[in-house]
């Protein structure tokens, strides 16, 4: 399972709970998009997950740009995902980075926003705050591999961090026909 998170906000701690901290140890890999805040978050996280990618966000300090790069591209179960923390030209602005990367996803961060939208030429997923809402649903999204003959790509859930699943989504890797 790849779980996503972003968002964090915090100190000195991961700020895991609930169903999120229970799928960060569960994971075989831990995607971060962002604004750790301070680099003992950052630690916290490579400490909790099996494996662990990153990138920084507007709100990190030096410590973490220097450690984790702005844009990266993670593969995992034959999807190939751009992840950044935000882009200033909105959408359109992710979509053209993920082309650039002939990802096949986008994964952002930075409106704590959790979605998955599909509508724009290229899926893009933020998996919203698990530490700081804002108003929003506190989340995190998990992504399992799609099992089937011959296909790649992931069926993915935003999750609450008390577990509840309000929304479903399927993103295809470069091979799925």
């Amino acid at each position: 399972m790849l779980v996503v998170v972003s968002d964090t906000h915090a100190r000195e701690e991961s700020k895991l709970q609930g169903r999120t901290a229970e799928a960060v140890r569960e994971a075989d890999l831990v995607v971060h998009a962002g604004d750790f805040y301070r680099e003992p978050v950052l630690n916290a996280f490579r400490s909790a997950a099996a494996e662990f990618r990153a990138v920084y966000g507007n709100n990190d300090d030096a410590a973490i740009r220097d450690r984790v790069p702005e844009v990266r591209t993670v593969e995992y179960a034959g999807v190939r995902f751009a992840v950044t923390h935000r882009h200033r030209s909105g959408d359109t602005g992710l979509v053209m980075l993920g082309r650039g990367r002939d990802a096949d996803a986008v994964i952002c961060g930075h409106s704590h926003r959790p979605r998955f939208d599909d509508s724009g030429g290229l899926p893009i997923l933020n998996p919203g705050s698990h530490a700081q809402p804002r108003g929003n649903r506190a989340a995190h999204a998990e992504l399992i591999p799609v099992e089937g003959d011959g296909e790649t790509g992931v069926d993915g859930k935003l999750v609450t961090t008390e577990g509840e699943t309000f929304e479903t989504f399927r993103i295809e890797g470069d091979d799925a026909e």
